[in-house]
Formats: structure tokens, sequence, C-alpha cells
């Protein structure tokens, strides 16, 4: 008799476990691992014999596969949710680029990044493959440089030629009396002059003023042999880390917007320029040396503006490189685009007022795998 009784009190007891077990995991499949673990102790009642026991011990172990079953689902979901976030993001936006990296490299990191909080597998270089995630960036800083990169990801990244052909903004840093093959402060010293003005007087500010003129406007420029162009499908910097003889390509014309001496300290000079695509500081400073009867190079630059995105205002900085954070720029980034002309004024020296096009194809310049690039 008292045997039956156990059964029955087994039995009663297991179709408990049972009905809470079911409890524990539909709370679950909700996420509410708390309430299944809940729902599961509660199955079990305050009884003896091995045979509750027993029903207690497979209640126990049903609610934690059930538990832990539904916490895979749930992170499989969160990260399928989060790649289908990633892949929908569209438009332009601007990051801060710090010394040291390319603007490729820089890109890949942030690509990587991204590619790793939505659980989505590495991509690799190859551009022949189509990739599941697109960016690309909007004029290369080179990698002592700092400041705005303008990137484009999705369809934005057909966007790009008009942020590579825009006007830019940058301060400069040159060094007279110093000239390197790189024309930065990267390269090695070719050649030291005493930062003299011909007569062997000290050059002073206003010697550097009185020759800014020279170099604003429309003018002809010669880019730098450390550069993205390239000889024979071949990048010119490749080619002299080659140790190859490069001769300099021609003079191309580049439009300067305004450029002005914010700082002088001799030997050291800081100019805020604002410039058109195609344009090369390095050879600025370089010529300015050179018509100064001395030579420069540049020691320090940044980009503080690159079309209407700027440093203070735009550019995320690597901590905001999140599927979030970027989706929040592009909502603030995107409406500034209809707000900047296409077409940039620039007042000639007889006040009449000229309009130079953005769409000047000479600046589609694009850097890889370090090469040094358009600044």
């Amino acid at each position: 008799m008292m045997a039956a009784c156990e059964a029955v009190a087994a039995s009663a007891t297991l179709a408990t476990a049972t009905e809470r077990a079911e409890e524990g995991a539909k709370a679950a499949t909700t996420g509410t691992a708390a309430s299944a673990a809940a729902s599961g102790k509660a199955a079990v009642p305050s009884a003896g014999g091995t045979t509750v026991k027993e029903a207690a011990a497979a209640v126990t172990e049903t609610v934690a596969v059930t538990t832990t079953t539904a916490a895979m689902g749930g992170a499989g979901a969160a990260r399928s949710a989060a790649a289908a976030k990633l892949l929908s993001l569209s438009g332009v936006f601007a990051v801060y680029k710090p010394k040291g990296p390319t603007s490729a490299e820089l890109l890949n990191q942030l690509k990587e990044k991204l590619l790793a909080e939505a659980g989505m597998p590495p991509q690799d270089g190859n551009k022949r493959k189509k990739q599941a995630l697109k960016i690309g960036h909007g004029g290369t800083l080179d990698s002592a440089a700092t400041g705005v990169l303008v990137v484009g990801i999705g369809k934005g990244t057909k966007m790009l030629t008009s942020m590579l052909s825009g006007s830019k903004k940058y301060i400069a840093t040159g060094e007279l009396g110093k000239a390197t093959d790189t024309l930065d402060s990267t390269g090695k010293i070719t050649e030291e002059k005493p930062y003299a003005d011909g007569q062997c007087d000290q050059i002073k500010q206003e010697d550097i003023e009185g020759i800014l003129q020279k170099f604003t406007g429309n003018i002809m420029q010669v880019p730098p042999l450390y550069s993205a162009l390239k000889k024979d499908g071949q990048r010119l910097s490749t080619l002299m880390k080659k140790g190859e003889v490069v001769e300099a390509k021609p003079a191309r014309p580049v439009t300067v917007y305004s450029l002005s001496l914010q700082k002088f300290q001799p030997p050291l000079f800081t100019l805020d320029v604002e410039c058109g695509g195609g344009f090369y500081i390095r050879s600025l400073v370089s010529d300015i040396g050179k018509e100064l009867s001395s030579c420069a190079t540049v020691q320090e630059l940044t980009r503080t503006k690159q079309g209407p995105f700027t440093l203070e205002e735009h550019a995320l900085r690597e901590d905001k490189w999140t599927i979030d954070g970027i989706a929040q720029s592009l909502e603030h980034c995107m409406p500034l685009l209809s707000v900047e002309p296409s077409v940039k004024k620039l007042k000639t020296e007889d006040s009449k007022v000229q309009a130079v096009s953005s769409e000047d194809k000479t600046s589609q310049v694009k850097e890889k795998d370090g090469v040094i690039g358009t600044s």
C-alpha cells in the first residue's frame, strides 16, 4: 500500500515537474533565464523517495539544456540583427586618422572591427571577389598625417568621386633649411641650407607672407616623386623604394582657394591651406622653401576639413567605430552633402569671380598598401 502511494506521489511529482519544466523552457526561449531557473526549482517539491529525486534531476537537466539553447539562440539572433544592420548602412561619413597607419590600413582596421561586431567572417583584400561589406575612402592622407578621412559605406562608395575632387583644408607645419626625398619628416635628408633670402639675411615673417600670393589661385604644381601617381602601371613611390630612377611628373593645374601664414618661429612656419583635389601640401611647402632661396619639408600635417566634414564635429574617433556609432554619424553627415556647393568660387586678383568645377578628374588618386598619397 505504501509503495503504491509512493508511486502515485512520484507520478504526480513528475507530472508537476514536467509542467514546470515546460514553463521554464518557455521562459528560457523568451530570454528570461532567471525565470527558467526559478521554474525548474519549483518543479521539485519537498518530498522523499528515489523516484522524486530522479524526477528532480531530470527536470534540472531539461531546464539547463533549454536555457543554454535559448541563450545560444538569442546570441545568434543578436549577431544576425547586427549583421543585417551593418549591411544596411549606406552613405558617407568621416573618421579621425591618427599618425602612423596609411589610409588603406586604417580602412582595413575599421572594416575588421565592424565585421567582428556583426559576427561576420573577415574579408580578404581580393577586389575581384564580391565583398559583402563595401567600404572606401574619399582622399588619401599620408601615413605621417592626421585628421579627417572621409569614408563611404555601402552605396556611399559611389559618392566618393566628388569628395576626392572637392575642397579640403589643412594645417601644415614646414621646416626651413631642410629637404627630404619624400618632402616630409619620414624621408631621408637630401639637402640642408641656411634659411636665408639670398642676401644671407634670416628669413622673416614678411618674406613668407610676401610670396604666398604666388601659390594662390589656379597654379601649376609638380607632384612629389613619392606619390600614388603611376608610371607604366606602377606607383611612383613603389618604384622609388625599389631604387629605380624616376622622372618627376610634369606640372599640372591645381587650385588653392586660400593660403595664409598662421605662425612663424624659425625655422618652423605654419600654414592654413584650402585647396582643391589633386593638390599636394608637401610640394607646396617644398616650393615655398625654394622660392625663399632655401629648402623646406613638411613636419606636421593635419586635414581639418574635407567637403562639409570638419575635424571637430564629424571625425569619429576609434572608440566610436561601432555599427550604432556609424549609423548615428550617417544621420548627422548625410544631410550636409546637399548643403555643400558642388562648385567652389575662387576670387581672382582683379576681383572677378571664377567658377571652379569640383569634378577635376586629375585628383582621383588613391592609395593602397602603404603608398604615400595625395597630401
